[in-house]
């Protein structure tokens, strides 16, 4: 099943996907608890940054972007401020997004997280705040959007209906997006919502509720596995072809009409944040089913996607290079992490258009050792994803002399590489960094205390475009010209 996988995702052009639904904006303010307020018992968080992300079904489109497809949006957001946001995001993911309508009247549905740490450790959530109009949209909006969608169908491989209860979805219009589809032989995937009659669902090629969705749907309590087999087997009934009900860490349970019926089960993960799961997994199914992949690839790597989507803070896209990685040595392949500094650019586009937050650091790295595990550990805690600038070969004889280095870039790159906490590895000739400063353009560039601030290579260069200097400390005790002496030592004694 790997190698099916693989070759499903390592091949040409991504397939065409059209995502209807809700789409909202995602706010994310970030900052430090450091006291509780003097006016009630509540932390009080010092913002430090704010980030937008897309949502709803506007999330299930970042994530099929990350994945390489060709993505169409039709939804419907506010002539407001988020609204305007939500355009210039799609704009920025390169989205097809003139199906898309803007409406006076409307309120763009807008959840704020809220995130705190302390003492540098990673943040957490600590409360959401929505502002939203789910009023089910006007009649004269409804027909406009279903115009656009039957113009669409021509030109796509499937349909993704992300449905969250904000007013797209609401009355005949799902029944009558899969009657449109279904006449142009296009198939219908939709993520359902609790409180709803199924059956709105009906002609739909698969349906994917979670545990939660399906027990109050079919009024049957799902504790196990086999629960969610029976219940996929009974969601059949609302009229869709197949049914998948996701489990969190039980897995996904999946049951189509011709009677074949599985549990596909989960490796055991470290959750970190479950936000966004079930709309990765939706996202990996409709890009594995217009592919051309059977229902056995299309769950497997679903439930792979959603298993990684978990060990991650908010809503950020799996890659299809991350889920490649993933089916290639059953968690990642360091190599897949070392990349060229154009290769670093793209990645770094794109997830900066998902709205996450770049760090920084660089160094020779010749004796990896407890104290640099330590301080690029502490250095990830600052954003979303670590960078590491690492001098080459050629770089370190200008740098340190001919006696240098003792291991090969290609030996130091791969041990870094190997470290969860470091997201990419890039090499650089020069002897100094500055310039790979310039392009990498880090939010946060971080620095050993060893450094005083002035001594930090690049400092200017961020500050100057509003990004942060960090100096973390070494842990005590290592140093690498400290266990050269010890060796050297040793050798002597």
């Amino acid at each position: 099943m790997s190698s099916q996988l693989t070759a499903l995702l390592a091949g040409g052009a991504g397939p065409r996907i059209l995502v209807v639904g809700d789409v909202m904006l995602d706010r994310y303010l970030f900052g430090d608890v450091e006291r509780i307020s003097p006016e009630a018992p509540i932390p009080v968080l010092a913002v430090t940054r704010q980030e937008h992300r897309l949502g709803g079904a506007g999330s299930v489109v970042a994530m099929l972007v990350a994945l390489e497809a060709e993505v169409r949006l039709a939804a419907v957001v506010g002539d407001d401020p988020p609204g305007l946001i939500v355009r210039e995001l799609l704009e920025g993911l390169g989205v097809d997004a003139g199906a898309v309508r803007v409406v006076a009247d409307r309120a763009t549905t807008v959840k704020e997280r809220l995130l705190g740490c302390t003492h540098s450790r990673h943040p957490q959530q600590m409360i959401r705040v929505d502002r939203e109009q789910n009023r089910p949209i006007d009649a004269e909006v409804a027909e406009e959007l279903i115009a656009s969608i039957g113009e669409l169908l021509d030109r796509v491989d499937l349909v993704l209906v992300s449905d969250y209860a904000k007013g797209v979805c609401a009355g005949r219009f799902i029944p009558r997006v899969v009657e449109l589809a279904r006449a142009k032989g296009v198939p219908v995937v939709a993520d359902p919502v609790c409180d709803v009659d199924f059956a709105r669902y009906a002609g739909c090629a698969c349906i994917t509720p979670n545990r939660t969705e399906a027990a109050e749907a079919l009024s049957m309590t799902i504790a196990t596995a086999e629960d969610g087999i029976e219940a996929a087997r009974r969601m059949l009934s609302f009229g869709v072809e197949a049914a998948m009900v996701t489990l969190d860490s039980d897995g996904i349970a999946w049951a189509d009409r011709k009677g074949n019926a599985r549990a596909f089960h989960v490796r055991p993960r470290q959750v970190y944040d479950i936000t966004g799961a079930g709309d990765m997994v939706l996202s990996a199914l409709g890009y594995s089913l217009a592919a051309g992949a059977d229902w056995q690839a299309a769950v497997e790597l679903a439930n792979l996607a959603g298993g990684l989507e978990v060990e991650r803070l908010g809503v950020v896209p799996v890659t299809r290079r991350e889920l490649l990685a993933a089916l290639g040595h059953n968690a990642y392949t360091p190599w897949n992490k070392i990349l060229t500094i154009e290769q670093l650019e793209a990645e770094l586009d794109r997830r900066r258009t998902a709205g996450e937050h770049v760090v920084m650091t660089n160094g020779c790295f010749d004796l990896l050792h407890p104290g640099h595990v330590a301080s690029l550990q502490e250095a990830r805690c600052h954003g979303d994803l670590l960078v590491v600038g690492l001098n080459s070969d050629r770089s370190m004889v200008q740098f340190k002399g001919p006696a240098h280095p003792i291991v090969d870039q290609q030996g130091r790159s791969e041990m870094l590489a190997a470290l969860v906490c470091v997201d990419y590895v890039v090499l650089f000739d020069d002897a100094s960094v500055a310039g790979l400063v310039e392009r990498v353009r880090p939010d946060v560039l971080v620095k050993s205390n060893q450094y005083t601030h002035d001594q930090v290579v690049g400092h200017e260069i961020v500050e100057q475009y509003g990004g942060r200097v960090v100096r973390v400390p070494m842990k005590p005790g290592y140093s690498t010209s400290g266990l050269m002496e010890k060796i050297r030592r040793k050798e002597e004694a």
